[in-house]
């Protein structure tokens, strides 16, 4: 049986690594084998240029490194663990993916869709069967991570960047509703858990 590849976007403070422990947990319950990753990162090489992005001391980085940046992590990261996992049959949860280089530098920053596109070309053949839009506002999101011990580069962007990012993550939504799910993540947890896993329960039917 092939794999399944299913990713989660949203901004800062969204709520996406409490969801991926909850349906990790329900699909290791049914039966499934199940590899958790992130973006950037994921295997050694990904992590170590995750640390250049978001180190708070490069303040200097342009636009377009950083979007060059996340298109190696990302090739990476594909090569080494999630093409090997779904080759496997198994089930691929990963939080972020070319949604948030396409949102993040490209809608947030300003760079052409298109060229971010060009960038991650090779990302287009390994799309997710399923991607969940976590939906919660930047004002929200901020200040869940208010009382965070480490900050980070992005984090500390400005409210008009992260909304960019928000209308971003809409309009893709907008743009793909068969793949994109936007799913209310102002509610309490469960629900929202709830919500995703019968999303998640269809993708399983197909």
């Amino acid at each position: 049986m092939p794999g399944i590849f299913i990713t989660l976007e949203g901004g800062e403070g969204s709520g996406k690594s409490t969801i991926i422990l909850s349906i990790e947990k329900y699909l290791k319950e049914n039966g499934y084998d199940v590899v958790t990753t992130r973006e950037p990162g994921g295997v050694p090489i990904a992590e170590q240029i995750r640390s250049v992005i978001l180190d708070v001391n490069n303040t200097k980085m342009c636009n377009e490194t950083e979007a060059l940046l996340y298109a190696a992590s990302r090739m990476q990261h594909l090569h080494e663990k999630v093409i090997p996992a779904l080759n496997e049959g198994k089930v691929v949860i990963c939080d972020r993916y070319l949604d948030s280089s396409l949102v993040y530098q490209g809608y947030a920053r300003g760079i052409p869709t298109d060229d971010v596109l060009k960038a991650n070309c090779f990302a287009l053949n390994h799309m997710p069967d399923v991607t969940f839009f976590i939906d919660v506002t930047p004002e929200v999101g901020l200040q869940r991570i208010s009382g965070r011990d480490k900050i980070d580069r992005l984090d500390k962007e400005s409210m008009s960047f992260h909304q960019r990012v928000y209308d971003g993550y809409v309009k893709l939504a907008s743009d793909y509703p068969d793949r994109i799910k936007r799913i209310d993540g102002q509610r309490d947890k469960e629900e929202v858990i709830a919500d995703v896993i019968d999303e998640i329960k269809k993708v399983l039917k197909r």
